[in-house]
């Protein structure tokens, strides 16, 4: 017992090391007006600065990008919410079959590599419907299906702990419809699930860059790529914010996770 709990300390200790380092890495180029050939152990402590940080949230481009990235992870996490817990609800209700099916479409994410994906939506819709290509929200479309295996998974776990052919039931023998049932009976019971399966959609649209890039679409991902030219410290302060929200949502969503396991 005494070496299998010093084996998960040790690998706990080296995953930190792997981790922690570079963040600090990062936090002293980002914050410390200071040459990177002259940072030493001697001025650890000296001409620490947020100037570089507050340059960047003042940037018109930033704002632009963050505003569209924000407003794309709400689609996004809205948009996943109102298929996939119909979907699932009515698979639930269904046949096993079915809900095999979702399984195992929903890890194709996974396989498919993004660059792969946007091809294929490009060519289908360039002709048909070019609105999704030249709207920024036709990538809420691709992120939902990039998020898909973590969604999924979530919304599964709070289905499968719920008795829902009984709440089904008893709501329709008081005369609600299948979408009342859904938003008034389902919905409330699986509040947890929603809340982590919609943290988790948020933070993978927080770091997408490949299918932006390749839409030519100017989120806050790709922002961070080309502004290191002109203001390198404060687009390092931005990732190193954007680790700590993501990092954050998906404590959220672990900790909503431990509720619906419960």
């Amino acid at each position: 017992m005494k070496i299998s709990r010093l084996s998960a300390w040790f690998t706990i200790g080296i995953v930190a090391v792997f981790y922690v380092v570079p963040m600090l890495a990062m936090t002293r180029f980002a914050f410390q007006r200071i040459p990177v050939i002259k940072l030493s152990w001697g001025n650890v402590f000296q001409k620490w600065t947020i100037q570089p940080i507050i340059d960047s949230f003042g940037s018109p481009d930033f704002q632009r990008a963050a505003s569209l990235s924000i407003t794309l992870a709400i689609a996004t996490a809205l948009t996943t919410i109102a298929l996939l817990l119909p979907t699932m609800t009515f698979a639930h209700l269904g046949s096993p079959r079915t809900r095999r099916f979702i399984e195992i479409s929903a890890v194709l994410p996974f396989v498919v590599p993004a660059i792969a994906l946007v091809v294929g939506f490009a060519g289908a819709f360039r002709d048909t419907l070019p609105i999704l290509i030249r709207s920024s929200f036709g990538l809420v479309p691709l992120y939902v299906i990039t998020a898909l295996p973590f969604t999924h998974r979530t919304l599964e776990n709070g289905l499968a702990a719920l008795d829902i052919r009984t709440l089904v039931n008893a709501s329709r023998s008081l005369g609600a419809s299948w979408w009342r049932t859904i938003a008034f009976v389902i919905a409330p019971n699986m509040r947890a699930s929603i809340a982590t399966a919609s943290f988790l959609a948020f933070t993978v649209v927080l770091g997408e860059f490949t299918i932006a890039s390749l839409l030519l679409k100017n989120t806050l991902p790709l922002y961070l790529s080309y502004a290191q030219g002109s203001n390198p410290q404060g687009t390092f302060g931005l990732g190193i914010v954007l680790v700590v929200i993501s990092t954050v949502f998906v404590a959220m969503s672990n900790r909503f996770g431990k509720k619906v396991r419960s």
